[in-house]
């Protein structure tokens, strides 16, 4: 057995000025046929690593197998990294208000908004971290109404032996199809676990074709039917579910994007520093090998690099085949 600990990620995206490949964004990658083959992959997407904010999606699952009840709109801001737009905040206030909680007894980080436009407004307007304003909010928002709804704890909702943190441990193995062997913390303060891209893949291929109806299904239609409140305006994720018609997308922290598309074929990606600017532009080459249109998917191919306020070159996803 290797003791290496790096993982064997492999060329992503490129970026040029001029002439010259100035940047190159390595890490890992997974594309599943709707039958849960693989059809490609780069780099070593077998290699554990922590999905962070993806694994949003499936947390949700959790909850409505725990009996929780939503509006569409609601579960869409359950499963999301929001903006933290006026719209989110106060959509996750109601979460906690109809359970008959407040913004106090969340129990997640405090931050300022997550979103560019949404941030400025709100420094400019003299606000400060908070707990409503953090991207996670609705998640949270979410997991005490759940525990409110079967009697549970909230004040240790967060706590590794809580029921509903077992329940989701067990429910995330379950759609993954993987033993979680690593446990860590999330930067909100849930729960996160080592997974694959292949398990995270697989996991999305199974809400997008789950029975109408079953919660994993219900996640996945929330989602692409309110897009907006998976992430917000100016958002790749927002945008590429609306464009995409079928699609449902999930970013995370530390370069990780999720997709999978209406017939079940799915993607699942990690820029291996971390870095957020190549993750899209990397996930383009894999959806066009899973059949999406490439017009479809043209304002995501690649972004420009500028010099002197005039485009000299690109970032762009590395083409399969190439």
């Amino acid at each position: 057995m290797s003791t290496n600990p790096f993982p064997a990620h492999a060329p992503l995206a490129v970026q040029t000025r001029g002439d010259l490949i100035e940047s190159v964004h390595f890490g890992s990658l997974i594309a599943l046929k709707n039958d849960g083959g693989s059809l490609l992959s780069r780099g070593e997407p077998g290699a554990r690593m922590y999905p962070r904010s993806a694994l949003k999606p499936l947390i949700a699952v959790a909850m409505l197998r725990a009996g929780l009840e939503l509006s569409t709109e609601q579960l869409a801001l359950a499963a999301a990294s929001h903006s933290g737009a006026e719209k989110h905040q106060e959509t996750a206030a109601a979460i906690l208000a109809n359970a008959g909680l407040v913004a106090q007894d969340l129990r997640n980080s405090t931050d300022i908004p997550y979103g560019p436009t949404e941030r400025e407004h709100w420094l400019r307007a003299g606000n400060g971290p908070t707990q409503l304003a953090q991207n996670c909010s609705g998640k949270h928002a979410a997991l005490l109404a759940t525990c409110v709804q079967n009697g549970w704890p909230i004040e240790t909702y967060l706590h590794p032996e809580h029921p509903l943190t077992v329940l989701i441990r067990e429910v995330v193995a379950e759609l993954t199809g993987e033993t979680i062997t690593a446990i860590s913390t999330d930067g909100c303060g849930t729960e996160v676990f080592g997974l694959t891209l292949t398990g995270m893949a697989r996991a999305f291929a199974r809400l997008v074709t789950a029975a109408p109806g079953t919660p994993e299904r219900q996640v996945a239609d929330a989602m692409r039917s309110h897009p907006e409140m998976v992430a917000g305006r100016g958002r790749d994720v927002t945008a590429l579910m609306e464009a995409v018609p079928g699609l449902l997308a999930k970013d995370g922290f530390e370069g990780i994007q999720v997709i999978a598309l209406a017939d079940g074929s799915a993607l699942a990606l990690k820029i291996s520093d971390g870095g957020d600017r190549a993750r899209m532009p990397a996930a383009v080459p894999a959806l066009l090998a899973l059949g999406v249109e490439p017009n479809l998917l043209a304002p995501f191919n690649e972004l420009p690099v500028y010099g002197g306020g005039h485009p000299v070159g690109n970032l762009r996803g590395l083409p399969f085949g190439s």
